[in-house]
């Protein structure tokens, strides 16, 4: 059997599907960030993105057109307004396209796990190595340019110990143990994530064209904001250091370069992202304050997509994914 002329898997073809339009939302803010980078090093790796994600797109389109599936609408030039002043310092771009290479390198890897036909192997193999490259780029940059905001450091035990005391999971009010290193790789991460979605409210609450979707963004920037400071609550009551915030690298500037489709859809991108690593925390979460802290996060994020969904809706700006076939519809056909 040639493995590649199985038909497309709804698995295969949801993350197709899902790599395309996340693929066009990311690609019209680079095209958008490239316009307005001074810093040629920074300008080259969005440069290279814009080149990758192009070549990506045209297979993309070939695997879903094969299969007979329409290709979705996602983000186009017309969600770019062009000329408009910056929006953002190019420190803030680099770290943005490293937080999305993030994304993009679990992405792929969801994907590769729930495919099987060869040719959707080998692409998410390639997809998977350019965004090992571009993360690798982004890291190297940051650390020349001294904007890499690395995790705390520890200090080496003498010898590996064994758990022995059920205070272990205390959390509250001071007691218990100190953080571990396994649990300060989710709140690190969610942290820097979280600055980022807030990072990129501040921004769009400035440009927004209509009531309601501005208030869906200064909302937003409040969350996250609680969000930050709950973690960063945590790490600072062991003394250890946060990352810092990005808002002073977003301009003045009330004149928006993207459609409100689009910055509404990102936000909702990020909130629903943040619900995977929040949700990997609380798996690895062994102290009683962060169990709390994860689950009200969760919580308060699917209120806010539940917001967001809505708010989609009813302008009209979600695109519907494939669908399982309706068998009572099809059958009153007959």
């Amino acid at each position: 059997m040639d493995k590649n002329t199985l038909k497309l898997t709804s698995s295969e073809i949801g993350t197709l599907w899902g790599e395309y339009v996340n693929g066009t939302m990311t690609d019209v803010v680079n095209r958008y960030m490239v316009s307005i980078i001074e810093d040629e090093a920074i300008k080259n790796i969005f440069n290279d993105a814009i080149k990758t994600f192009e070549k990506q797109k045209q297979q993309i389109v070939t695997f879903m057109e094969n299969d007979g599936f329409p290709v979705p609408i996602g983000f186009t030039e017309s969600d770019l307004f062009k000329g408009k002043p910056r929006l953002f310092t190019d420190i803030f771009c680099l770290n943005y396209i490293h937080i999305m290479t993030l994304h993009g390198l679990l992405g792929h890897t969801t994907a590769l796990g729930v495919s099987v036909r060869k040719d959707l192997r080998d692409f998410y193999d390639s997809c998977d190595n350019d965004a090992k490259k571009m993360y690798h780029q982004t890291i190297e940059l940051l650390l020349e340019k001294g904007n890499f905001q690395r995790d705390p450091l520890f200090y080496p035990a003498k010898n590996p110990e064994y758990i022995s005391s059920k205070d272990f999971s205390d959390g509250f009010f001071r007691k218990g143990r100190k953080l571990a290193a396994t649990e300060i790789i989710s709140i690190s991460f969610n942290i820097k994530k979280s600055i980022m979605a807030k990072t990129l409210t501040i921004a769009f609450s400035q440009v927004a064209q209509t009531k309601e979707v501005r208030k869906f963004f200064t909302d937003s920037e409040k969350t996250a904001d609680k969000q930050i400071k709950a973690f960063a609550k945590i790490m600072q009551d062991d003394n250890l250091p946060v990352p810092k915030s990005w808002e002073t690298e977003v301009t003045t500037s009330t004149d928006s370069p993207f459609s409100d489709k689009l910055m509404l859809y990102h936000i909702g991108f990020l909130f629903q992202a943040a619900q995977n690593y929040h949700g990997v925390g609380l798996a690895s979460a062994m102290r009683t304050d962060l169990v709390t802290t994860y689950e009200g996060t969760i919580l308060k994020n699917l209120m806010v997509t539940k917001e967001w969904f809505d708010l989609m809706v009813k302008n009209k700006w979600l695109e519907q994914p494939p669908l399982a076939p309706n068998r009572t519809e099809i059958a009153k056909e007959i």
